[in-house]
């Protein structure tokens, strides 16, 4: 196993550990950072305050080694109406399940009903934006494997 993929399984894990730990893995507590009628949970300003922290300590640690590190071009930077659309229901979907990726994939583990549906209909989204993202293109090339290639 190369140092790259236990890097990443050990970067993984932590961020995975501190969903838990930071009780982000349960919707009432993002559901409750949501809700500004009068039981407002600032329990997720903390924790995004902790993950600055964090990274700005690991950046200044790994300042030297990460600055010749090129990040990967962007293939789109305008804010259109896809973007605006997906953004819209991405953020209906965070607010009405309470979950996001993260957190509704490391709670797939607890065998929560909640994350297993937020995820599987997560896949479908993907799923469908990639297929009308292609079909609007005019690509509509079939993906082929690794193995077809």
């Amino acid at each position: 196993m190369s140092r790259k993929t236990i890097g990443t399984l050990v970067a993984g894990a932590l961020f995975g550990a501190g969903l838990v730990v930071s009780g982000m893995t349960d919707p009432r507590n993002v559901i409750g950072f949501l809700d500004f009628s009068g039981h407002w949970n600032p329990r997720l300003v903390a924790v995004m305050a902790g993950a600055v922290v964090v990274y700005a300590g690991m950046l200044r640690l790994l300042g030297p080694i990460v600055r010749g590190i090129r990040p990967l071009p962007a293939r789109n930077n305008r804010v259109d109406a896809r973007l605006v659309a997906g953004a819209a229901i991405f953020g209906v979907g965070w607010g009405l399940s309470g979950y996001c990726p993260g957190p509704a994939i490391v709670s797939l583990g607890s065998g929560a009903r909640g994350a297993l549906a937020f995820v599987a209909a997560m896949i479908v989204g993907v799923v469908a934006g990639g297929a009308l993202g292609r079909r609007r293109s005019g690509c509509e090339t079939p993906v082929r494997s690794v193995r077809e290639a």
